[in-house]
């Protein structure tokens, strides 16, 4: 009996001493739920484009938030410093797979030293800094949100980063992010898979508002342009700098978001009409908490390209209602309007006009609507 109460005894201060020197967090979200979509682009004409439109019924994971899991941890090295770490990898829970050649890890490998006076430095993947609109967009990581009509401009990822986020002082904050190309060229040559990248944000928090400013460029890998050649690439929306504004107000059960970004390219050559080399986005929406489970979301976004890009707004509505702290239900319905030249779908679909895009005709429209269930843990 001795021996096992010894026993005890020392796992529990084994216990207690490896908890007090460090922990490790697993969480993890799991989105699915069922997708109509009207204007959905069929058939192969001249050059490959759509002749057609027709609709489908589908199951989809991530429509509410991209389905993940990753575990985070600290150690406390003394004199207020402490090593940190994060690893996070999307999948899709209809289906169960991970992403196609993305990697385990391919939303965030990460580690560093954290301090509460002085900051946090990290090393390693993580998402883009252009991802800081979600904290503005009405819609946040929704699929029909600030990302459809910039075709994804706001959702990559980085890696060789370093990254540094400031404590927060008198409401101000400042992250900043620096992604090498690995490349001999310091901007990129094509012989790595990215080029080099980077952006600043500062924002300032108050009980009433808080403000955003952001800046990111990311530059082509085959030449360390902002653009390039667009026979190669997704163009402004996938190489281009990127100035955004953005603002919350906090009014009881109402909270106001809006923003706007301008994108610009250099260095183009061989666009076709319809691939714009300038973008200019808004948006705006409310969400009303209307009781503390169930909360009612609108918003408009709004594109404008040049070089025969034309225009297109997402008019959507939704909600959610949380069964427990962890468990929410979703809904969002949504359409796209676009001019005679544009063909923007509500997901963020690369530039074309083929089938395999999911875009529209050009000058048609697409609706939907989804249904979903989320659970984090």
């Amino acid at each position: 009996m001795k021996k096992v109460l010894l026993a005890s005894a020392a796992l529990l201060a084994f216990s207690a001493a490896a908890h007090a020197q460090g922990s490790v967090t697993l969480y993890g979200r799991l989105d699915a739920g069922l997708e109509y979509m009207n204007g959905v682009p069929t058939g192969a004409g001249l050059n490959g484009a759509a002749t057609g439109t027709s609709h489908r019924f589908r199951a989809e994971s991530g429509d509410w938030g991209t389905s993940l899991w990753g575990m985070k941890g600290s150690e406390n090295l003394g004199g207020g410093n402490r090593a940190v770490f994060q690893l996070e990898g999307s999948f899709n829970t209809m289906s169960g797979q991970g992403p196609s050649g993305g990697g385990l890890f391919n939303r965030w490998a990460t580690v560093g030293i954290a301090n509460n006076q002085f900051g946090t430095v990290l090393l390693g993947r993580e998402l883009f800094i252009s991802n800081g609109v979600w904290d503005f967009d009405p819609f946040g990581q929704s699929n029909w949100s600030s990302a459809s009509l910039v075709r994804g401009r706001n959702w990559p990822q980085t890696s060789n980063n370093v990254s540094y986020q400031s404590p927060k002082v008198a409401g101000f904050d400042f992250y900043g992010q620096y992604a090498f190309s690995n490349a001999t060229n310091w901007n990129g040559n094509g012989t790595t898979a990215q080029g080099r990248e980077a952006g600043a944000q500062i924002t300032y928090t108050s009980p009433i508002f808080q403000v955003r400013g952001l800046y990111d460029e990311i530059r082509n890998r085959a030449d360390g342009t902002l653009g390039g050649d667009y026979g190669l690439n997704n163009g402004a929306y996938s190489y281009s700098r990127e100035y955004t504004a953005m603002l919350n107000v906090f009014l009881g059960q109402f909270k106001l978001q809006g923003g706007y970004q301008a994108i610009r390219t250099s260095g183009m050559t061989g666009q076709l009409p319809g691939q714009p080399t300038a973008l200019d986005h808004e948006w705006g929406g409310v969400t009303w908490q209307m009781t503390p489970a169930a909360a009612l979301i609108g918003a408009v976004y709004h594109v404008n390209g040049n070089n025969g890009a034309g225009n297109a707004t997402i008019y959507t509505l939704g909600g959610s209602y949380n069964l427990s702290k962890r468990t929410l239900l979703d809904l969002q319905v949504a359409t796209v309007r676009n001019s005679k030249t544009a063909n923007y779908g509500l997901n963020a679909n690369d530039f074309g006009s083929s089938a395999a895009t999911d875009n529209p005709l050009a000058g048609h429209s697409q609706s939907g609507v989804y249904a979903g269930i989320q659970h984090s843990f």
